[in-house]
């Protein structure tokens, strides 16, 4: 069974950078597709960055230029690496992971609050 384990968040000041990282404990490559989406307070979970087994990549508009994801299958691992953070950031991010069987796993969460 595979399960994903998110670390990295943290406190960081407006303009500063943090990278979250995703552990995926079993076999990473029956994963397709992972994710990273964040949930502010009140607020719908949105999607953050994509990227499938073959490397694409997509991002939320709202985060184009300043973060980017990669994955190291060797690893099993899946990273985020968000610079020029700001405020509107603040946020639990999750990473998901889409199954080869069309099942959806989720990670904890990590808290990221950006602020001064």
């Amino acid at each position: 069974q595979v399960q994903l384990v998110e670390s990295g968040g943290g406190l960081v000041q407006p303009g500063g950078s943090l990278r979250l990282s995703c552990a995926v404990s079993g076999n990473i490559f029956s994963i397709r597709t992972m994710e990273w989406y964040r949930q502010a307070p009140g607020k719908e979970r949105d999607l953050v960055a994509r990227i499938t087994s073959s490397g694409s990549t997509y991002y939320a508009d709202s985060v184009k230029g300043r973060f980017t994801i990669s994955r190291d299958n060797a690893k099993n691992m899946l990273y985020l690496q968000m610079n020029s953070l700001k405020p509107e950031d603040t946020a639990v991010y999750y990473c998901r992971g889409i199954h080869i069987s069309g099942d959806y796993i989720w990670g904890q969460g990590t808290q990221v609050t950006v602020s001064s």
